[in-house]
């Protein structure tokens, strides 16, 4: 989908069942304006005196097939652009996920969940009601009052008559230029409120735990109550504006529909307009009051639609700042060095670099350890190695190719990233094993929880790999939803794995079966392992020491260890006493 162009696009793909809805509408209103006629023949007759057994019949059998051939073609007319409107919610939240999902890191660094679900449901249903109960009623009341106007001057009604009677209905578009743009940026201040709850109820939610634990429900509804009332306030001002202007609409119709009883009833009497013409003429104002007053709700709907339709336009505006270089290419990552070479990185302009003058040679199938402390830059130099942020040019290389000119297919395709916080779908265990291989045999993805020492647990479960988890995982603890990640990373056997702090929930022991079981199945592939303790990376080829964004130490484990002023030896000293503590403790 392209901004600017939703509905155009859309309506030039389905414009036949618009025309096909607009020819049953016709049809529909062209049986229904000769009710009032019928009715006033009918009148006319029982003026004369020459109503008949038979006549009355033949009248009651004709209104009963004018009623029942107006249903019917209006019926149809309806499920058509029903149909069209369930299409194009079902085209648009296609084309929406398929942006979202072709959006980078940065994209959601600044839309929360919640909001984006705002954008699927509240916005793409308001301009699905646009189109198709919109159109429905906008053209039944068009089609309608056209037909009534020419049904009444071929009966004979006089053309001035028709012209007073009508005329108060002329001074609605008037009051749709005037209160439309109110309409329109009110609900625009509705939606982004809307948006706004939806993001907070998910963020709520999704901490439900946290809430309980902490025992701050009160306080937590307090929150969420500041932001509906935020919404209430936002809709009484919509609807103050648009209570108005659906009031005003009737009354342009009473005033009509007393205009014609009083000026034709007038004429009436003076015997300048039959009976039958006056009942008719009554009939007609009367009949087109009630689409005016749906049209009131249409452009109500309108006016709500386009705020909506400008919001996803805005969305769809935005284009993904990671996006392939003309004459991208894949290459083979298997025997590939990665190179690193004078690496400066910020998030933003304006902020200080989170990177700075980096410099690393990860030789193909070398194991590379990166420690530090919080913040120093290790998760930002993942990213950069995946591409979620762009490096400058020439920074980063895979071989002999800037990481900015690799497919990003190969590339993420060939590297196994293992978050700290690795996310669990509700699904069964085993697809989440096997979400990069769906057809992975059984025995791969129990291979691959075994290496990431999960399995023991998932074999006491009752359905074992089949077993489904709830939302995000929370079914299992933080250590097994650590090692389902894990295994979901092993079982790729990518070229290049990342574990970023991955193993950071398990004991220290079932940390240690895992990275020995890491050092037997990737003997010969490149395996970059950031941590916090220093066991998970003590047996790595080099590891290098980040503080601040910059490299101040590198060396194998050993080497470190004798830079006793460094800062590797000071975070062993502190987890080695932490250990020790942890286990007089234990003993005691």
């Amino acid at each position: 989908m392209k901004p600017k162009r939703i509905l155009l696009d859309f309506f030039r793909a389905t414009w036949y069942f618009y025309l096909l809805s607009l020819c049953f509408h016709l049809i529909s209103n062209l049986i229904n304006v000769f009710y009032p006629k019928v009715l006033g023949s009918f009148t006319d007759k029982l003026q004369q005196g020459g109503l008949t057994h038979d006549l009355i019949i033949h009248y009651s059998v004709l209104l009963l097939l004018i009623g029942a051939g107006a249903v019917l073609f209006n019926g149809i007319a309806m499920y058509f652009i029903m149909y069209v409107g369930r299409k194009f919610e079902f085209n648009v939240r296609g084309g929406l996920f398929q942006h979202f999902t072709g959006m980078g890191e940065r994209f959601y660094s600044k839309n929360g969940v919640g909001k984006l679900l705002s954008y699927f449901m509240n916005d793409v249903t308001a301009v699905r009601e646009s189109i198709s109960m919109g159109f429905n009623a906008t053209t039944n009341a068009a089609m309608l009052i056209i037909s009534a106007v020419t049904m009444m001057i071929i009966s004979g009604i006089p053309v001035y008559l028709i012209a007073a009677s009508v005329f108060p209905l002329l001074l609605i578009p008037f009051i749709v230029v005037y209160l439309g743009p109110i309409i329109r940026k009110r609900s625009m201040e509705v939606q982004e409120a809307l948006g706004t709850m939806t993001e907070t109820a998910e963020e709520q939610f999704g901490g439900i735990r946290v809430t309980k634990k902490f025992a701050v429900e009160p306080i937590m509804n307090e929150r969420f109550g500041k932001t509906v009332e935020q919404i209430r306030r936002n809709q009484l001002r919509l609807v103050r504006v648009s209570s108005f202007f659906q009031a005003l609409i009737p009354l342009l119709g009473t005033i009509a529909l007393i205009i014609a009883l009083a000026l034709g009833g007038y004429l009436t009497i003076t015997q300048h307009v039959s009976l039958g013409n006056f009942v008719a003429l009554t009939l007609y104002v009367r009949m087109m009051m009630n689409p005016l007053q749906q049209i009131g709700n249409v452009i109500n709907s309108i006016q709500r639609s386009r705020a909506s339709l400008e919001r996803l336009n805005a969305l769809l505006s935005q284009q993904p700042d990671i996006v392939e270089n003309d004459g991208a290419k894949a290459i083979d990552l298997s025997h590939a060095d990665i190179k690193i070479e004078n690496l400066t990185f910020t998030y933003n302009p304006d902020s200080a670099p989170v990177l700075q003058d980096i410099n690393v040679h990860i030789k193909s199938g070398m194991t590379l350890g990166i420690i530090g402390r919080t913040g120093s830059g290790k998760t930002t130099l993942m990213k950069l190695l995946l591409r979620t942020y762009d490096p400058a040019p020439g920074t980063i290389r895979y071989g002999d190719t800037d990481v900015r000119d690799l497919t990003l297919e190969s590339l993420r395709t060939q590297v196994a990233y293992v978050p700290q916080d690795g996310f669990l779908f509700s699904t069964t265990i085993r697809e989440n094993i096997a979400f990069y291989k769906r057809d992975s045999a059984l025995s791969d993805v129990e291979t691959a929880a075994q290496q990431a020492q999960i399995y023991s647990n998932v074999v006491d479960l009752p359905d074992r790999f089949e077993t489904r988890l709830g939302e995000r995982g929370l079914t299992l603890s933080g250590g097994q939803r650590q090692r389902t990640s894990l295994a979901r990373g092993l079982i790729k056997n990518a070229p290049v794995i990342i574990l970023d702090d991955s193993v950071s929930a398990v004991d220290a022991v079932t940390e240690k079966d895992i990275i020995a079981s890491i050092q037997k199945e990737r003997h010969q592939k490149t395996t970059i392992i950031i941590a916090h303790r220093i066991s998970a990376i003590k047996h790595a080829d080099e590891i290098i020491v980040l503080d601040g964004g910059v490299i101040v130490q590198r060396g194998t484990h050993d080497q470190l260890l004798h830079e006793e002023e460094g800062l590797y030896a000071a975070l062993h000293a502190i987890q080695e006493e932490g250990s020790l503590h942890a286990t007089g403790t234990s003993h005691s």
